[in-house]
């Protein structure tokens, strides 16, 4: 039977905003910190992630936690529907802070202890999975839908904003000591832990119902199976530059895939699906949907492609030394984030008003003309521009993330908030992964063509000997932005001993600030121009599906499914009837308690 709560006092929706916009920030900023403190984590545990045998252990350490918050969040979404969302909630903000101390704990050295990190990454992700997928469907449920957007804006900008915060909490903790980087979670997590279990409130309507076994096994088997394909299609693979045409990276990717389809059948057969498949016929949910997922293709790769071009290129040829890079990399960025801190509440806050359709599709527009400014930026740029550019980029995203999420929330039947959030939250997570691939695929194929005979021909002109410049340059592409990535020199890693054996001139000329910048910028150069070139695409087709979305729309509940703190909201009268498919109540549905407030009608205009 469906549990009917009560009605929520006026400062609650206040008290479940800011616990769940903590959580958010808090997993959020764990999936990108690490990226900047990369070298102190691997120098503090003895480990060149550069070795050929260590390139798994480099990719997992950075993809980990990003994979499987992407393959659960569906799952703890639907749990949250069943069991309690706050319940959820509260068990992944727990779950956090443990591993989160674990992460800082390790005794090992070497090998056995990267992995150890790895391993609590991922579980640190399993916490982090619970928070992303119930504090929209929370948000959704304690806000009246006339508020949602501010609220989801608020939460939204506090998400993609903690990715650009933990680069520069990276960059100053990793110096400190590698274990800060992982500590300064477990405060955070603790005081969370505790306000949201004395706070937070059950206020969903709740579907006890079987677990779909089958649809969680086939779901996250074929995503795992297609993002661990991508993250290995990343690395080359016998004597190619990538591995895209390794067997294992093509049956992994296809098997995966196969999963996903054996997943949609399924879920079209069991009596009480993970997922309904049924709501992709609501049109704003799966316009919604979809532009996510293409916007996150255009914006996923691009934090890692902005670090290799600050950190490879542009710092170090404006006196910046390889080692201090990645902090000045992120701080670089952060107009980035300013935009998204502009332009996330601002819009989330209209769209209550107007509608998720113009400023989604608006801010899509604008992103997509700030990727097309990017590739007509120098690699030597004048940082003003770039920052100005970034600003505009941030606006943009800002614009389109909180209406969509709102939008997307909106339209969704309230006992399945949790599994729709979670079902948005894999398509933005995903799309992060896949975006990383592609985008890395395109620098690297820009750099394929070129660099080898550029960088030998560089090395052999600088009294390098012709074999060491031979082996060098045969290495694939993917080594050179992997130590421009993790702030290590990269023409010093590359060639090793061999620069003991050079005059000392030669030797501090080709480790400075001029050479290996000057050198890879303009192969470099065009790998930008394709990749940002994608971006913009991407941007574009996600605005023309954001503005096939419709007009402002509140799903419309029966009156049984009435949703809490949203009473007495008449419908307008230029109204449109209930859309077709709008879930009616259940038959054997409780009444609401006699203290209730009177339940809404849901509103399309």
């Amino acid at each position: 039977m469906p549990h009917w709560p009560r009605g929520p006092r006026p400062a609650y929706k206040w008290i479940a905003l800011s616990n769940t916009t903590l959580g958010v920030l808090m997993a959020t900023i764990n999936a990108s910190i690490m990226l900047i403190a990369l070298p102190d984590i691997f120098r503090g545990i003895g480990v060149d992630p550069l070795q050929p045998g260590n390139t798994s252990l480099l990719l997992w350490m950075i993809m980990g936690y990003i994979v499987v918050t992407a393959v659960l969040v569906v799952s703890f979404g639907r749990l949250g529907d069943m069991y309690g969302r706050v319940k959820m909630f509260n068990l992944g903000f727990a779950l956090f802070a443990v591993f989160s101390v674990l992460l800082s704990l390790t005794w090992m050295q070497g090998t056995a202890a990267a992995l150890w990190l790895i391993v609590m990454r991922v579980l640190q992700g399993v916490g982090g999975a619970m928070l992303m997928a119930n504090s929209s469907a929370i948000l959704t449920d304690a806000f009246p839908h006339d508020q949602r957007g501010l609220a989801l804006g608020l939460n939204q900008v506090a998400g993609i904003g903690g990715s650009f915060i933990g680069l520069v909490l990276g960059g100053v903790l990793g110096p400190i000591g590698w274990r800060y980087v992982f500590l300064v979670s477990v405060p955070f997590g603790v005081f969370g832990t505790a306000w949201s279990y004395l706070k937070l409130r059950e206020l969903g309507i709740r579907r006890p119902a079987r677990l779909d076994w089958w649809g969680n096994l086939t779901f996250a088997a074929g995503l795992i199976a297609v993002l661990a394909g991508i993250t290995y299609g990343i690395q080359p693979y016998g004597g190619h530059t990538m591995g895209w045409t390794s067997p294992l990276v093509i049956s992994a990717i296809g098997g995966g895939i196969a999963m996903l389809a054996v997943f949609c059948l399924i879920e079209t057969r069991v009596p009480e699906p993970m997922f309904r498949l049924s709501l992709f016929r609501i049109r704003p949910f799966t316009a919604g949907n979809v532009s996510s997922l293409l916007a996150g293709l255009g914006r996923g790769g691009l934090m890692f492609i902005l670090i290799i071009w600050l950190q490879g290129i542009y710092l170090p040829r404006h006196g910046y030394s390889f080692i201090r890079t990645p902090l000045w990399a992120g701080i670089a960025m952060l107009p980035l984030t300013v935009g998204f801190l502009i332009a996330g509440p601002v819009s989330g806050w209209l769209s209550d008003r107007f509608g998720a359709r113009p400023f989604a599709t608006g801010g899509m527009l604008v992103a997509a003309f700030s990727f097309v400014l990017l590739m007509l930026l120098p690699v030597n740029f004048v940082y003003w521009e770039f920052a100005l550019i970034l600003l505009l980029n941030g606006i943009g995203m800002g614009l389109f993330a909180s209406p969509n999420r709102a939008g997307i929330m909106n339209s969704l039947p309230p006992e399945q908030r949790g599994v729709g959030a979670g079902m948005s939250a894999t398509f933005q997570n995903s799309a992060m992964v896949l975006s990383i691939g592609i985008f890395f695929t395109l620098i690297i194929l820009g750099l394929a063509g070129s660099l080898p005979g550029t960088l030998q021909h560089g090395l052999v002109a600088q009294g390098v000997p012709a074999a060491a410049a031979a082996r060098v340059a045969a290495l694939p592409p993917v080594s050179v932005l992997f130590a421009s990535l993790l702030g290590y020199n990269p023409v010093q890693t590359l060639l090793g001993h061999v620069i003991s054996q050079l005059p000392a001139s030669r030797a501090a000329y080709l480790t400075g600030h001029s050479f290996f910048p000057a050198l890879i910028s303009p192969s470099f150069s065009r790998g930008l121009t394709v990749a940002f070139g994608f971006a913009a695409t991407m941007c574009v087709i996600a605005a023309l599906a954001s503005l096939l979305r419709g007009g402002k729309y509140v799903h419309r509940a029966p009156a049984a499914d009435a949703e809490p703190g949203t009473a007495g909201i008449p419908a307008p009268a230029d109204a449109e009837p209930a859309p077709a498919d709008a879930e009616p109540a259940p038959a054997d549905a409780e009444p609401a308690p006699a203290d209730a407030e009177p339940a809404p009608a849901g509103i399309s205009q």
